[in-house]
């Protein structure tokens, strides 16, 4: 153990002894390991935003869209399906002995853009969205103040409305809410509740939506007829649920026995596998990318090796002489290559790390974190590089001849 550390430290001194030669040297290693944790950090975080808003709709929760809701393997015949439609929702009701109830979610279509004003105040862009008071006892709804509206505000039209917390900012400011009335796409709205930021959102994503009973936007825009289903399973029942839903729907759409469903159902936990299905062959490419950078700061290694076997040649030759043998020198040299490698590796594990807090400095939204699979992928790599491009340097240092490296000048 004391002939390693006494290794160590000689490495380490020639490095100090050739400070600019040895960054230089290693900056293609720095560049790919601080690819590795960047890449690795942002992913992660990512990850736990997408998954997060996912997974506030429940885990007992069924998604039904006419073309699904992730963009995926959409085709001409997904574009021409027919709407989903509310007389639908009212079919898995009552087909569906296992789904507790089921909230038609609906948004204005071919509408533009929806404004939202408050005396001089204007909000563009309002994610104006018309549901049932169902979908208020879903994870993703957080109330902060009020609260949402009820069976019988639906049931009557109540101009009623649930604000998002940059909603509230963007109208209001600091100014109480609560109470005061609103106007939407030209209609005037009472705010009864205002929602908590959610923990997690898309980076980027703003919180503007409004939600208001689902028969006031059905009436306000009778045009839009395309709806997105939220079916709530009954406990423990979510796998039966969800045959008995697409049996409901297929007799309703009049689907034929051998055709396909002509519309698409998703669990939470499907969104979150054809999530991460996208995102695994990003992060692979990213990684082929930063391989690269590794591969070139490999091979500056091995030439900078070469470089010092040749001017330490007769340093080499003493040590042999007085009693060292081949694999002393291999070790010594081996040794080198991977504190140099390993130093660069640490080197962009930190340069990494504070890409990783640029990013979530600039998007708060984004929970970005180094995950500890990219700190040990980082580190394993870069000492790997080290040894596998050392070897040829070490191994040629150590079949030099004594006598032969005594003499060269």
């Amino acid at each position: 153990m004391r002939l390693i550390f006494s290794i160590i430290g000689l490495a380490l001194s020639t490095i100090r002894e050739n400070k600019a030669r040895s960054l230089l040297t290693v900056l293609g290693v720095v560049i790919g390991t601080t690819t590795i944790i960047a890449v690795g950090s942002i992913m992660a975080g990512l990850d736990g935003a997408v998954t997060g808003v996912i997974r506030g709709f429940g885990t007992s929760t069924i998604l039904v869209s006419r073309q699904g809701l992730t963009g995926n393997n959409r085709n001409a015949a997904d574009r021409q399906r027919k709407p989903i439609s509310l007389e639908h929702a009212r079919s898995i009701e009552e087909r569906s002995p296992s789904v507790e109830y089921v909230s038609p979610i609906l948004r204005p279509q071919g509408a533009g853009i929806i404004r939202a004003r408050y005396k001089g105040n204007e909000l563009t862009g309002a994610q104006f969205t018309g549901t049932d008071e169902h979908y208020g006892d879903t994870g993703s709804v957080d109330l902060r103040e009020g609260r949402f509206f009820t069976e019988t505000e639906n049931q009557h039209r109540v101009m009623v409305a649930v604000i998002g917390a940059d909603a509230y900012k963007n109208l209001f400011g600091s100014e109480a809410a609560l109470g005061k009335t609103i106007t939407v796409a030209g209609q005037q709205f009472q705010v009864i509740g205002l929602m908590n930021k959610p923990a997690t959102a898309l980076p980027g994503q703003s919180d503007t939506q409004i939600f208001v009973p689902y028969t006031v936007v059905h009436k306000m825009f009778p045009a839009s007829r395309d709806h997105v289903l939220m079916v709530k399973a009954r406990e423990g029942q979510l796998a039966k649920a969800m045959d008995e839903t697409r049996i409901a729907l297929r007799q309703a759409r009049r689907d034929g026995f051998a055709a396909p469903d002509s519309f698409s159902m998703s669990t939470s936990d499907q969104l979150v596998e054809q999530f991460r299905s996208i995102t695994a062959v990003v992060a692979l490419v990213l990684v082929v990318f930063s391989s690269i950078g590794l591969l070139v700061g490999g091979i500056g290694v091995m030439n900078i090796m070469l470089v010092s076997v040749t001017e330490r040649t007769r340093e080499i030759g003493i040590r042999k002489a007085i009693g060292a043998r081949r694999s002393d020198i291999v070790m010594q040299f081996l040794t080198e290559a991977v504190v140099l490698t390993g130093l660069g590796g640490l080197l962009g594990i930190g340069v990494g790390w504070l890409i990783s807090l640029v990013v979530h400095a600039a998007m708060p939204t984004l929970p970005t974190a180094v995950p500890l699979w990219a700190v040990m992928s980082g580190i394993g790599v870069s000492v790997g590089i080290g040894l596998f491009f050392g070897i040829w340097p070490a191994s040629k240092a150590a079949r030099l001849d004594p006598v032969d490296a005594l003499r060269y000048e």
